[in-house]
């Protein structure tokens, strides 16, 4: 299949029918009689498997020239550490091959050299590679298997794409996101789906350590901390209108003349999943996605939506929904009060705290949250907002910041840049298309032969081709999962064991 055949192709099977047509797929599902007027489901076969695609070993570097070879840790490096464990390989009676990994271009990147894999063998089967990998390893060096249609390369790899389209001027429900009974807890996306009656939905944001790792804002309420200046999406006016954007949020606790910046919101202290913290943050203050960053000095407040409180050393204050403080404790881990919030403290930070929230005194929170222009965002009761990303298309536009959203690791080593954002992996994605119409979308992927996934610049692409003018990534891999009321799950997750417990989720409500 030529370069950008899967747009192409997706692109003819999407405008040959109107929305209210059966689904223009090479698998046509049954309808579906659990969704309402105006949702429908398509679902793509795209692609085919052929004889370029096959299984090879794939030979681990390691971190410097001279570094141990039976522990290398990286997936890529340097292309002289890549030629060093070459000519090793050759030493052994191996025959290796080395191959240049390139970095495309992206929005606030340009295109470059990321890095070298050394790989042999060509095999049939994931056991023929298995094999050989065996004997490898054997001789001193370290590695995994890979299959080379989900390298992120191959325009014509297998696809399973799953559409499910909102047409508002036929859909009189809404859009919004859920959780279970406690933010702090996780549920699947079916259960989430019965339980509320809604018609269908998709997995949403990342979720870390017992919070949201992101923004959230749902119906204008601040329940969860922002990685500074990564993209989202702002959804209002019941999901009829969504607005694709980078976005930073700065919460500070008054106290009289004396105020103080929140670390966090409903989030453990001290652990910045996804860094892009407000200050003190190590090793680094920019947001890199899947890193965890720490902060031995926070302040972090929780909302009654989080549940039960951790629990440690450090300090708390326990206010009422007036700001009014019912008690400063030593220790952490006390219950939030209706309406009300838990301001907790750890390292330097517990002596402000214990200095200025006095048992009877009033604190005060004030919460400002910021578009990539500086202007400030409402939250209005009509106003979510959910930090996943990176950002895919803006103004009918390919558009990914990967290194604001922290897609590209800071550092030598880019096995991370390599395996999450280049390779193929599964995705899910919401979107607007130029008629209004919402989508939510999920391909499978790491299903060798069946449905091998995409990489970052390649979901941009199919957003385009669907017929996007904004979409932002979601939360993939193993979580990739949409679901309807009356199908149930409607893609293949990747785990053997089926969907994943969710932090969060995004419903299509009747």
């Amino acid at each position: 299949m030529p370069p950008r055949a899967l747009t192409t192709l997706v692109a003819a099977l999407t405008l040959a029918l109107p929305a209210t047509a059966a689904p223009a797929s090479a698998t046509a599902p049954a309808l579906d009689p659990a969704l309402p007027p105006g949702v429908t489901l398509t679902s793509l076969s795209l692609g085919a498997q052929d004889a370029d695609d096959y299984w090879t070993v794939h030979v681990y570097l390691p971190a410097t020239l001279d570094g141990p070879l039976n522990t290398a840790p990286t997936a890529l490096g340097p292309k002289e550490i890549a030629d060093r464990v070459a000519a090793a390989l050759r030493d052994k009676g191996f025959e290796p091959r080395v191959e240049q990994v390139d970095l495309p271009a992206f929005a606030d990147r340009p295109a470059g050299v990321l890095g070298w894999t050394v790989r042999l063998g060509r095999h049939a089967t994931s056991g023929e590679a298995s094999a050989a990998l065996t004997k490898v390893r054997a001789a001193g060096f370290a590695g995994g298997t890979r299959y080379t249609a989900q390298d992120g390369t191959d325009p014509g790899a297998p696809q399973r794409v799953h559409v499910l389209r909102v047409d508002f001027s036929q859909f009189r429900g809404s859009v919004d996101t859920d959780f279970g009974p406690a933010l702090n807890g996780m549920e699947t996306l079916t259960d989430l789906v019965a339980a509320s009656g809604a018609a269908a939905g998709i997995n949403a944001q990342w979720f870390y350590n017992r919070a949201p790792g992101g923004l959230y804002v749902k119906n204008g309420k601040l329940i969860g901390s922002a990685t500074q200046g990564r993209g989202g999406i702002k959804i209002t006016h019941g999901g009829r209108r969504v607005d694709v954007d980078a976005y930073t949020a700065r919460v500070t606790l008054h106290a009289g003349g004396e105020r103080v910046e929140l670390d966090g919101v409903n989030r453990l202290p001290g652990e910045v999943w996804n860094c892009g913290g407000v200050g003190g943050d190590q090793p680094t203050e920019k947001a890199q996605h899947d890193l965890k960053c720490t902060d031995a000095s926070e302040l972090v407040r929780f909302t009654p939506e989080f549940g039960v409180t951790p629990a440690g050393e450090g300090a708390e204050a326990v206010l009422d929904s007036r700001g009014t403080v019912l008690a400063l404790n030593p220790t952490r881990g006390a219950a939030v009060p209706p309406g009300g919030s838990v301001i907790q403290a750890i390292g330097d930070s517990t002596a402000w705290l214990q200095a200025h929230a006095r048992p009877g005194s009033r604190l005060r929170v004030s919460e400002r949250v910021e578009d990539s222009r500086g202007h400030r965002v409402p939250l209005t009761p009509d106003t979510t907002i959910l930090q996943v990303g990176p950002t895919l298309v803006r103004d009918g536009r390919v558009s990914v910041n990967a290194d604001a959203d922290g897609l590209i690791r800071e550092g030598a080593d880019q096995t991370f840049t390599y395996n999450w954002t280049l390779r193929a992996n599964p995705r899910s994605m919401i979107g607007m298309d130029a008629q209004g119409r919402l989508m939510l979308v999920v391909v499978d992927g790491r299903q060798a032969g069946y449905s091998e996934g995409l990489g970052i610049p390649q979901t941009a692409e199919l957003m385009r081709s669907l017929g996007a003018v904004e979409a932002l990534n979601l939360d993939g891999g193993g979580s990739s999962v949409l679901a309807t009321a009356g199908t149930g799950i409607v893609n293949r997750p990747s785990d053997a064991t089926g969907q994943r417990s969710l932090g969060n989720v995004i419903l299509v409500r009747p």
